[in-house]
Formats: structure tokens, C-alpha cells, sequence
């Protein structure tokens, strides 16, 4: 009977075939009646509980013989039987404790082999079940992995390029994956979906209708952080092709609709390839310069009035703005093969700071309630880049919002820190952490210039930033120490580690009644005291080490008296201190010279540009805690710098050593032999009197005379 529902008098049919069904005496009268049941299935809304009892009459054991069944019926088409189990697992589908049974899973590749077989228009439905069985699978908890692994990408992707029945839920299909796995999804398929990006980015070069903005919505989702689609000959090709269809798009005069889904596609190229899909030359840069303008006005219209953020996706389209104008400051600071002309960065560093006035304005309205929405974590993500690079402008606003940073930033370093020690209160971050976002991080490198001035100092210090600074460094030491193994590659917690750092040296050497009177600075003191000589074991640290030697023995003059540098942990310090700061320079000959002259030591050479300046204030703070603290120079003595500073100097050319360096090796000679017999004779023993006499160290030679 033709059912045009399953309610009603369809229903008691399906009840009467499923009677059947539990009586059937042979596979005809089998046949017969799930014929029925599929005609049912197939017609009308089948509800859960009937859904259910088919599933009870049958279950796989049916579905499983009719899809590998080869031979149809006599007189019925050739697919039949498989059409009939297919019809039968999508019913079951639908219920998704069936849809992610093992029964169901183990049938992908069956399913995949549909998609990719030749279409007629008898096998249609079968398709139609085919794309609601995999839908439904994908939505289950083990799905999506499956699917991937048992190749549903590469079978979705052949079913879309071959434009045959149901490609649109391909596509669609894809989508769906790709937000959930997109790195196995390229990992394990990149040639097919690279094949789909590059029929999708010649369709939207093509296109001269509503379908390029259409595929601005979609082509974000084909656009991989990894593998690096500029590595590609293939990839470079779609990427050409889409900066010349954004080209065109962003030339012309748009409407809202419009310009946002191309705003986010831009953003989506600038995350996973920076600026290498914008093309070197005139066009390129006036692109590049039309893109952060189009970003910036965006930005100021939308953050500048009373209710910005009322307008359904608003935030998503600033939050793509966000990502333009941070690619927009990397571009003016750019000073090897630049793509902007100076007179455009200038223009742009304009327009961005207009920019940013809205960004802090805005920041100003947040109630504390909205502190938990991620559209603020990206705006003060933003001006903390600005921050890090620009100095000089909007100078009085951001001091001004700087309570407001700090507390923005407190909040979440304590709720991070709850998270890591109650792992059940676990909260997933948009960037996949499974922590709340590290808002300090990226605020930093602000802070470092700010803890430079007084104005902005005094501020930050009166809201309490050094203690959570103190705090937030205690944590990343212990993060970073904890995983050694990991850290081969310079990593965000040694970058913010280093970046705090420089924050401290600011302190130490403009507030060193702060390093004295606040306790948390004790607690700094000790756990440098300690980790020194763990990180100088360590390879590729030259740089923190090098912050954390300076960092340590300019604390180290300012709290000399404190019971913590009078224990075992101090000399441990000071004896790595002193390794690391005698170790930087060697003797060596010139190419074809028999001449030898000093150079930094080999180990030092690729990290000298970046800690040659702690280097000579660590020598500088070194001297300094000489006369404070009595066991130091047996430390230096027990370490035979002084032997080794007298024949680097004895056997290089006076010429080769410079300055500077001879001033630093003279202040702390000097103080040595001013606080120590030993010392003094030590040097003396090893001519001092006569090299410091060849170098012009005249304080070192009055010292050695005078005593």
C-alpha cells in the first residue's frame, strides 16, 4: 500500500509489517514487508518510538545482508536490496545512540564507496540516505574521528568535484568536518580538499553575481593553518587567485552584506599566511593599504557608537578587523622588503591610531559583567600589540585605561590559575588551550615600555601590577621547568618570561625602594636564587639566562642584606652568574692573520645581538654586589676567572678589544681587588699591573698601586 504518512492508517500498516517481520517464515515474506516498512520510512515522519521498534524488529542483522546482497529480485532495479539496507540504517540514524552504534560506523567505507560510485537516477535515494547517515554520524561524539580516518574527506571531496547528485551536501558536509577536525582532515587528505579549494577559488575569481560573496563564507573553511598553503605550488595558485577576486571585491563600492564576509575572508588569509598572499609591487601594497583602511573605518564605526555590538556577527566581522590592523602594524614596522612605500605607512600608522582611540573608547564602556566575552579578550589583544610598537601616541588614553588593564588581566591569570590547579572546572578557550585565555601575555611588551615612564609607571605600580606580575612569573618559570623536554623551540611562556624580565629592570633601576619594601619581590629573589642553575644546564636559554643573570644580581645589590642571599641558593646563583658572564668572550685569530683578538665565545655568537646588553649590565650589577656581600670574591677565585680574563688579555691584540668591554672587566676587577687580598694578588701574580697598563685602565692601575 502507498502510505502518505506514517500516522493514521499508515501507521497501523508499519505496525502490521512489523508483525510480519517477527513472523515471517521465509526472506520473501522478509522481503515483502520490509519493503513496506521502507516505503513507510521513506514517505513520512516516522516518530522515535516507532523508530525504535523497527530497529527491535530487525536490527542490523537485516541491514547488513540486504547491503552486501548482489543478485536483486527478479524484475527490480540492480542496486535494489542495497537501496532497501540503506533506507533502513538512515531510519536509524536518526536516533543518535543508533547513529554512533559500531554497527553503523563500520559501514563509512560502504557509504563512501557510494559517494564515489557512478549516480543514476534509480540509485538517488540511495545517495539521500548515504548523506543522512553520514550527517548523523558526524554529530556523535566518536563520529567526526571516524569519518576521517576511514576516508569520508576524500569521498565527500570526489563527490563535490563531480557536480553529480548531491554535491551541494558534499560541500556541506565538508564544512561540518573541517570546523571540528580541520588538522587530521589536512593531514590525512590534503591533495582532495586542496583539489576543492582550487575549484572554489577560481569560482569566486570567475564569479560576477552573488555567488563570490557566497564563497566568501564558505572558502575560510578551506584555508589551513597547516601545511602552509604558500609551500604549495597548487596552494600559492589559489592563493593568487583569491587576492585577485578580494581585489576586485574590495575596489568596488559595496554594501554592508558584502563587505563583511570579504573582510573575514581576508582576515582567515592573513592568520594562515600572513602577507605572503599579497603580491610584492604597486598593486599589492595598494591593496594591503586599502585592506587596513577598510579594517580601520570598520573598526572606528562600529566601536564609536552607543550600542557597537547589537548587530547580529558584528563581532566576528571587528574581530577579522582586529587581525587586518595587527598585520597592518607588522607591515609599517617592516623594514626588510617591505610591501608598503613609507608615505603609505605613514598614512596607515595614522588611520590605525583613529583606529585604536575607538578600540580604548570602547574598552572604557565594558561593564564587569561582559569581562567573560571573548570580543573584549581580542580588543585588548589588539591594543596590546599597538602597545608593543607604538610609544608615543594616544599616550594619556591608555594610561587612563590602564586600571582597567590590570584588572582585566588579574582576573584572568586567577581564573587560570584555579582552572590548572581544579582541572574539573576546565574552560575551553576559542584558541583551544582548555585554559581561559592569557590576556597578560600579550599585554607585556606594553608594560615594558609604560614601566619606563614615570606617569604610567606610577600607575600600574599604585593598581598592584607588580605583585601580579611577581605572580604570573612564578607560574610560567614553573610551567616552563616543568616540561624541559618541550622547550627546544623558543615558546610563548620563554618569550613572556624574558618580556617580564625586562619589566623587573625597569623597576630595579627606577623604584629600588619598591624591589626593597614589596615581599613579593623576595619571592622573585628566591626563585631566581634557584632556577639559575637548572636553566644554565640546558641548552638553546642563552637569552633567558641571560635575563635571569642580570635580573638577579641587580636584585641581588638591592636586597643584599636579605637572609636569602646568605644561604647555599646564593652561592649557587652566583657561581652560574659568574660561569655565564666569563664564559662570553674568547680569544681567536682572524681569517689569514696570525694576530689573536677577542670575540664572543661560539656558544654565545647567535644569541650576541640579544643579550650583549644584559651581558655589560651583568658585569656592571656583578661589580656592584662585590663589596656587599664578603664570600663573593672567593666565588670569582674558586671559578679562575681572574687567571682566564689575565691570558684572554695577554695574548690578544689591545686593538681587538673595544671600549666598552674594557671598562666593564676593569669595574669589576677593581672592586675585587678593593674587597679582597686574595683577589688583588691573584691579579697582580698574572702581570695585572702591566696590562691594565697596555689597556688604559688607569682606576685598576691606581687600585693595584695603592694597595
Amino acid at each position: 500500500p502507498t502510505m502518505a504518512s506514517a500516522s493514521g492508517d499508515g501507521m497501523e500498516t508499519l505496525k502490521r509489517c512489523l508483525g510480519v517481520l517477527r513472523d515471517a517464515k521465509n526472506d520473501s515474506e522478509q522481503f515483502a514487508a520490509l519493503l513496506l516498512v521502507a516505503k513507510a520510512v521513506r514517505a513520512g515522519e516516522v516518530d522515535a518510538k516507532t523508530r525504535r521498534q523497527i530497529f527491535d524488529a530487525i536490527g542490523f542483522t537485516f541491514p547488513n545482508r540486504l547491503l552486501t546482497s548482489r543478485q536483486p529480485p527478479e524484475g527490480c532495479p540492480e542496486h535494489t536490496f542495497q537501496a532497501l539496507g540503506l533506507t533502513l540504517l538512515a531510519c536509524f540514524c536518526t536516533d543518535p545512540e543508533l547513529a554512533g552504534h559500531s554497527q553503523i560506523l563500520n559501514k563509512i567505507p560502504t557509504f563512501n564507496d557510494i559517494l564515489v560510485s557512478p549516480c543514476n537516477p534509480d540509485s538517488t535515494s540511495m545517495i539521500d540516505d548515504v548523506y543522512q547517515c553520514l550527517s548523523a554520524v558526524m554529530a556523535t561524539t566518536r563520529g567526526p574521528r571516524e569519518l576521517v580516518t576511514k576516508g569520508t574527506v576524500s569521498a565527500l571531496c570526489q563527490a563535490y568535484m563531480s557536480h553529480g547528485y548531491g554535491s551541494d551536501r558534499a560541500l556541506t558536509l565538508l564544512l561540518g568536518l573541517l570546523a571540528i577536525a580541520e588538522a587530521k582532515c589536512w593531514q590525512r587528505d590534503a591533495p582532495h580538499l586542496l583539489a576543492v579549494l582550487r575549484k572554489l577559488s577560481d569560482d569566486f575569481l570567475k564569479a560576477e553575481d552573488i555567488t563570490k560573496f557566497e564563497l566568501c563564507e564558505v572558502l575560510p573553511h578551506f584555508i589551513p593553518m597547516l601545511p602552509p598553503l604558500t609551500q604549495d605550488t597548487q596552494g600559492c595558485e589559489c592563493l593568487h587567485r583569491l587576492y585577485k577576486g578580494l581585489a576586485k571585491i574590495l575596489g568596488s563600492k559595496l554594501s554592508q552584506s558584502q563587505r563583511d564576509p570579504a573582510l573575514k575572508l581576508a582576515a582567515c588569509l592573513v592568520q594562515a599566511c600572513g602577507s605572503e598572499w599579497i603580491p610584492a609591487g604597486s598593486a599589492g601594497s595598494k591593496f594591503l593599504a586599502l585592506l587596513v583602511n577598510l579594517a580601520c573605518v570598520e573598526v572606528r564605526l562600529t566601536l564609536e557608537e552607543p550600542d557597537p555590538l547589537e548587530a547580529e556577527g558584528k563581532k566576528e566581522v571587528v574581530t577579522a578587523c582586529y587581525v587586518l590592523i595587527e598585520l597592518g602594524i607588522q607591515e609599517c614596522l617592516r623594514e626588510e622588503k617591505p610591501l608598503l612605500e613609507d608615505v603609505q605607512k605613514m598614512q596607515l600608522m595614522r588611520i590605525m591610531e583613529e583606529a585604536f582611540g575607538a578600540v580604548i573608547f570602547y574598552l572604557r564602556q565594558v561593564k564587569h559583567e561582559e569581562l567573560q566575552d571573548p570580543f573584549i579578550f581580542a580588543s585588548v589583544r589588539i591594543l596590546g600589540a599597538w602597545m608593543a610598537e607604538e610609544t608615543s601616541s594616544l599616550k594619556q588614553e591608555i594610561c587612563e585605561l590602564l586600571p582597567f588593564l590590570v584588572h582585566y588581566a588579574k582576573k584572568h591569570f586567577k581564573e587560570g590559575s584555579t582552572v590548572a590547579s581544579h582541572p574539573q572546572l576546565e574552560v575551553v578557550s576559542p584558541e583551544g588551550s582548555g585554559l581561559p585565555q592569557d590576556a597578560l601575555r600579550f599585554l607585556l611588551p606594553g608594560f615594558c615600555h609604560l614601566t619606563a615612564e614615570d606617569r604610567p609607571r606610577d600607575i600600574l605600580i599604585s593598581e598592584g601590577a607588580p605583585a601580579l606580575l611577581c605572580e604570573y612569573f612564578l607560574q610560567q618559570w614553573e610551567m616552563l621547568s616543568s616540561e624541559p623536554e618541550s622547550l627546544t623551540p623558543l615558546t610563548s611562556t620563554e618569550m613572556s618570561l624574558q618580556t617580564v624580565c625586562g619589566i623587573f629592570l625597569n623597576l630595579v633601576v627606577t623604584v629600588p625602594d619598591l624591589i626593597r619594601q614589596d615581599k613579593t619581590f623576595s619571592s622573585l629573589m628566591d626563585m631566581l636564587l634557584k632556577s639559575l642553575p637548572l636553566l644554565l644546564s640546558q641548552k638553546d636559554h642563552l637569552v633567558l639566562a641571560a635575563n635571569f643573570t642580570t635580573l638577579g644580581l641587580m636584585m641581588a645589590r638591592i636586597l643584599a642584606s636579605s637572609a636569602a642571599l646568605q644561604g647555599q641558593s646564593a652561592k649557587e646563583f652566583f657561581g652560574a652568574a659568574i660561569s655565564f658572564l666569563s664564559q662570553a668572550h674568547t680569544a681567536q685569530a682572524a681569517p689569514g692573520s696570525d694576530v689573536l683578538a677577542v670575540t664572543v665565545s661560539p656558544a654565545y655568537g647567535s644569541a650576541w645581538a640579544d643579550i650583549s646588553e644584559l651581558w655589560f649590565l651583568g658585569v656592571q650589577a656583578l661589580a656592584g654586589c662585590v663589596p656587599l656581600l664578603p664570600w663573593l670574591p672567593r666565588a670569582v677565585l674558586q671559578a679562575r676567572w681572574l687567571e682566564c680574563l689575565s691570558q684572554l688579555l695577554t695574548c690578544v691584540s689591545p686593538a681587538s678589544v673595544d671600549f666598552e668591554l674594557i671598562a666593564a672587566f676593569q669595574g669589576l676587577l677593581v672592586e675585587l681587588a678593593r674587597a679582597s687580598k686574595m683577589c688583588r694578588d691573584v691579579i697582580v701574580s698574572h702581570h695585572g699591573g702591566e696590562w691594565a697598563n697596555l689597556y688604559g685602565m688607569a682606576a685598576l692601575e691606581q687600585c693595584l698601586t695603592e694597595q
